[in-house]
């Protein structure tokens, strides 16, 4: 579990988004079977990626290495999108919601967060996270809107480093800011973060944080529209880890499963990246996300 101590403020954004998770399960319930074809964009399985950026990646299909993971990178077809599951922040979103030390904690706001590059810090700190080079290929499509790209809008993505630790949080990091970057989609949807491979820390599955807001204007909590996380098929996580510097992953991974995580013990169908590279000259991971634009 994700636990944290940040007073009321915290409290209350995650009972709202406790039960934001719990008016999307009741919606999968209500639509029963008629949903299960469009469970994905593209399609796919808990064990393999489900969705691709249109010409993302290094082609259109090819080879992973090792993870053995492959798949064609095509936009669904219209109508055939289906809402990205909204999913708790976490403890540490440094997106204005809670607090650390006494203190609000809000990149949103700090010059230089808009950025593709995430490793180092910003706004005067100088910190740079190391680890294999990781590359996430986002693309935005309206379900409300027969799946049209969506263009202009903007997403907020951080994650833990290699040793499982949030900067501007956990102890020993609290003054740097990395892993944490802010991005404007382009004309079909599409944005790009250069990073590396978070590592897995206790009692959670790797994975990587994102919220959608409606535009770079309009970057503040109270405007997002969509909260949720994304993993890595365990064949990826596996090879990763084996790089130098991921010992504790290791160690973490195993005692871990989707089945038994709390975020993803629900499914993985639309959280679920596709995965090209290896760990020695890094990864290329691309989804799709579909929210109600």
């Amino acid at each position: 579990m994700e636990l944290h101590d940040y007073g009321l403020a915290s409290d209350l954004e995650m009972m709202r988004q406790q039960a934001a998770e719990r008016r999307q399960v009741l919606r999968w319930l209500l639509a029963g079977a008629a949903t299960l074809p469009l469970m994905s964009c593209g399609g796919g399985s808990d064990a393999s990626s489900t969705a691709a950026v249109s010409g993302a990646g290094t082609g259109t299909s090819g080879s992973t290495g090792s993870t053995g993971s492959t798949g064609s990178s095509t936009v669904p077809a219209a109508g055939a999108c289906t809402v990205m599951p909204e999913e708790t922040g976490g403890p540490y979103p440094a997106d204005g919601t809670n607090t650390n030390g006494g203190s609000i904690i809000n990149v949103l706001n700090q010059s230089g967060v808009v950025r593709s590059d995430i490793r180092a810090s910003f706004n005067g700190a100088t910190g740079m996270a190391a680890g294999v080079p990781l590359t996430i290929k986002l693309q935005l499509l309206n379900a409300s809107g027969s799946c049209t790209s969506l263009a202009g809008y903007a997403v907020y993505l951080w994650h833990c480093d290699r040793d499982g630790l949030y900067s501007l949080y956990s102890s020993g990091v609290t003054a740097q800011n990395y892993l944490r970057g802010l991005q404007e989609t382009d004309s079909a949807g599409n944005l790009a973060f250069t990073t590396i491979f978070p590592g897995c820390y206790a009692g959670r599955m790797p994975h990587v944080h994102f919220e959608v807001y409606p535009s770079l204007a309009k970057t503040s909590a109270a405007n997002r529209i969509k909260t949720s996380q994304f993993t890595f098929p365990m064949a990826t996580l596996n090879e990763a880890y084996a790089a130098s510097g991921y010992t504790a992953s290791v160690r973490n991974l195993a005692q871990i499963s989707y089945a038994t995580d709390n975020v993803f013990a629900d499914g993985t169908s639309l959280q679920m990246a596709t995965v090209t590279g290896n760990a020695t000259d890094g990864y290329v991971v691309t989804l799709v996300i579909a929210v109600n634009g």
